[in-house]
């Protein structure tokens, strides 16, 4: 017997636990891929399958639903995989070991893989059935979601006639998410000159900032540590040997060091630590300045290359750049100094740039180039992803909290996040395009205690077809 025979809605856990039971990591979805191929054969069903394994089912309309307009549904394949370290599961050869409790479907010791296994489960379940009514669906299964949306990006979006994409990944139900930030991964690099100085070497940091994630956090008034030092070591007479922070370009720094050469500096810095803290956010009251004496095996910049660096550090743009006009509180563009970074040879600068406007992420961008331009720093960037811009007329959005409204008796939250989805690409290769994102309420996400919410599951599969019948 399946774990989930009993469990409502029926069908589409059926098919969530035939998901399950198969491999589908990022970067190993041939047999998740394959899977959905052999589901449209054994269904009469057309379909497309590319060679980055990305598939596209569709559905004829039903009766009486010939003339309205496509609809697709949209989620991904691959899930993250994550597991307890006493868990013997080999990701790459077996399945998830489901369990139900009777509120949640957890698996054992492993990460679930709800994000995206249900959005794909659920499509299935519609084009399975024969009872429901809807218009043409287009049923798209992109690949390497988690890993930078690199299915959806690498997809020819010629095969899709549908321009109302109803894509279901998001984990909290009530709430409709009709825009998301694009990005890009940019990198500043400020090539250096060493040279041997008088002086002693001295270790300058501050540690046990607040931190946080780039995107849902960057307007909690967290401070980025490589800005705070930067801000301190301006103008003290010393000469940099290095100085680092962060580790992710989406994560906001909670600690930066520095070596420097300087002759008995602890009394400037302090001082000006002092000044710092003074200014700092009043939730950071962790922080913690130091300086103390240390070593080296690198030799000093020459005086230019330690002025222009600092001047760099101070010059940057960082944090909250513009609030959205239409969507109150949130955060329109902004960007993260999320990694510094020192080699022999040069000081590397790596940031987050987010804007739910496409225009305005270029124009950061342009910034950006022209601030590392005028202190000698070459520019580049990577994983640019667009913006999935705000709409102010949606007809879908207008269906779905009316039937939300109609199904649960209250109003849905619509809102937009400082983040990246797959509806971003969509919307930027399919012109026209009218989407929301939604989902049953899942807790703790690519974690291993990921677990579904089975009562919402239920709920969020009686909202689509309504939805689908409206449409």
């Amino acid at each position: 017997m399946r774990v989930l025979e009993h469990c409502e809605p029926r069908e589409a856990l059926r098919y969530f636990e035939e998901i399950c039971a198969i491999p589908h990591g990022s970067r190993d979805t041939k047999r998740i891929s394959d899977y959905c191929v052999r589901f449209a054969k054994e269904h009469g069903l057309s379909y497309v399958q590319d060679k980055h394994n990305n598939v596209v089912i569709y559905k004829p309309a039903t009766a009486g639903y010939e003339e309205h307009p496509t609809v697709i549904l949209q989620g991904h394949l691959d899930m993250v995989c994550e597991k307890a370290p006493d868990c013997d599961i080999d990701f790459s050869k077996d399945g998830l070991r489901l369990r139900c409790d009777g509120k949640y479907i957890f698996a054992e010791g492993t990460t679930l893989g709800g994000d995206d296994g249900i959005a794909v489960a659920y499509a299935l379940a519609v084009l399975a059935a024969g009872g429901l009514k809807h218009p043409p669906i287009e049923a798209v299964f992109t690949v390497d979601e988690e890993i930078g949306m690199l299915g959806a990006d690498a997809m020819d979006m010629r095969v899709l006639k549908g321009r109302v994409l109803l894509n279901c990944d998001s984990e909290d139900e009530g709430i409709l998410t009709v825009s998301c930030a694009g990005g890009v991964t940019s990198v500043l690099t400020r090539p250096v000159l060493r040279e041997t100085c008088a002086g002693k070497v001295w270790r300058m940091g501050v540690k046990n900032l607040i931190g946080g994630h780039s995107g849902v956090e960057i307007n909690k008034g967290r401070a980025n540590a490589s800005k705070v030092l930067a801000s301190v070591l301006q103008a003290l007479p010393l000469r940099l040997i290095s100085i680092d922070g962060g580790g992710k370009d989406n994560a906001i720094p909670r600690a930066c060091e520095a070596l420097v050469v300087a002759d008995e500096p602890q009394a400037a810095f302090l001082a000006k630590a002092e000044q710092a803290k003074k200014r700092l956010p009043a939730a950071e009251i962790e922080a913690e300045f130091y300086c103390e004496p240390a070593q080296s095996a690198l030799a000093p910049m020459d005086e230019e290359s330690s002025r222009a660096v600092i001047a760099l550090l101070n010059a940057l743009p960082n944090g909250v750049q513009k609030m959205s006009e239409d969507i109150p509180g949130l955060v329109q563009t902004s960007l993260n100094l999320g990694i510094l970074k020192t080699q022999e040879d040069a000081v590397t600068m790596g940031f987050s740039v987010r804007s739910s406007v496409n225009a305005e992420k270029a124009a950061l961008i342009d910034t950006l180039q022209a601030v590392g331009l005028a202190h000698g720093a070459s520019y580049g960037d990577s994983g640019a992803y667009p913006a999935w811009e705000y709409q102010k007329r949606s007809r879908l959005r207008d269906v779905m909290v009316s039937v939300f409204r109609d199904l649960y008796g209250r109003e849905p939250v619509v809102e937009a996040i400082h983040a990246g989805l797959e509806c971003g690409i969509f919307s930027d290769r399919l012109p026209g395009l009218d989407a929301v994102s939604f989902g049953p309420q899942m807790h703790d996400i690519h974690t291993c205690r990921e677990r579904l919410d089975l009562a919402s599951t239920k709920r969020t599969w009686d909202y689509l077809i309504a939805i689908l019948e409206r449409l």
